[in-house]
């Protein structure tokens, strides 16, 4: 019986450090970050896109507010939709995680807006940016930057 249990405690905890230490998967307090990407971007381009998921694990809900890093002046919010063929973005100010709720921002929907980027975000790199949420606070978290085409579906394998 102690065997078992041990043996339960030790798989517990393995599978803890293993996700603690994945660089997809970041932890605030009740809210968990996951996979955060962003598109390559040309030459000479100031404006780029971040995408990720965030969960919201607790009974309270949070606001997502922004981002910042060195590598661009601002990380707004920002809505892409749809309008007589026209692909139109706005920006929507913050966005709420309900308790146990999913906020999902990717291409074609919510994102985070990189404007005034100091440099191309060159495909395979990672840079890190720090989300600002309403109750978790400053959380930072790692970028990687996938090809110019890529969309929600391709994960990082590096």
């Amino acid at each position: 019986m102690i065997r078992r249990v041990v043996l339960v405690l030790i798989v517990a905890l393995a599978a803890t450090a293993s996700r603690a230490q994945d660089p997809a998967h970041f932890l605030a307090g009740s809210l968990t970050i996951l996979d955060p990407w962003s598109r390559a971007t040309p030459g000479g381009a100031t404006i780029g896109a971040g995408y990720l998921v965030v969960e919201n694990h607790g009974t309270e809900p949070d606001r997502l507010l922004r981002a910042g890093s060195e590598l661009f002046a601002a990380g707004e919010l920002h809505e892409t939709s749809i309008h007589a063929g026209v692909a139109r973005m706005r920006p929507t100010g913050s966005l709420g995680i309900a308790p146990n709720g999913r906020l999902e921002l990717k291409p074609g929907g919510y994102h985070l807006m990189l404007t005034g980027l100091k440099r191309p975000l060159r495909e395979g790199e990672r840079f890190t940016a720090t989300l600002v949420f309403e109750k978790a606070g400053p959380v930072p978290v790692t970028f990687v930057v996938r090809s110019m085409g890529a969309n929600a579906d391709q994960h990082d394998h590096h």
